[in-house]
């Protein structure tokens, strides 16, 4: 059910998406491209995302601005009237600001992997080990598609220095 009441905040936050979707346009053009690149190249992920990113906000201001938006689910186990939790939030921005520290010199892999199961762990994820694993799959999932694939320069770091695949 739609109801056709106009929110300014619905508006401006999806011309967040639109703002943020031009800039990753914007600065997607100066990624550099080595010269003997001959396929995709580390500028189409950012082009692609980027560009679906400012098409659905354009869509959703136009929804916003028509007063159209969806009603609010009903079916929620949200408790409006709960306390934030700052503990949590806490460990999340410290786990966020580890991986910033730990690219340069661990590699983008291992401080992918330390983000990854510290947000799993701040969540609730059980047991540990399980979420150490995954994340570390997946990091080196993604550092291999990123950094080995389309070329984009992911630091490997000490661990993984010797493995060209890696490589951006």
């Amino acid at each position: 059910m739609e109801t056709t009441q106009r929110n300014p905040g619905e508006v401006l936050f999806a011309l967040v998406f639109v703002v943020l979707g031009i800039a990753g346009i914007v600065l997607a053009g100066s990624i550099e491209v080595p010269e003997l690149e001959t396929g995709m190249g580390p500028r189409a992920f950012p082009y692609i995302v980027s560009g679906l990113l400012a098409a659905v906000g354009v869509g959703l201001v136009l929804q916003a601005l028509r007063g159209r938006h969806g009603a609010a689910e009903e079916g929620e186990d949200v408790d409006a009237d709960a306390s934030i939790d700052w503990l949590t939030i806490g460990k999340l921005v410290g786990f966020v600001i580890l991986h910033i520290l730990l690219i340069e010199p661990a590699g983008w892999p291992v401080a992918a992997t330390v983000l990854f199961a510290g947000a799993a762990w701040t969540l609730g994820a059980k047991p540990f080990w399980r979420s150490v694993l995954i994340a570390a799959g997946l990091s080196l999932l993604l550092q291999y598609l990123f950094g080995g694939l389309l070329g984009v320069s992911l630091p490997p770091g000490p661990l993984l220095e010797g493995i060209d695949i890696l490589h951006g």
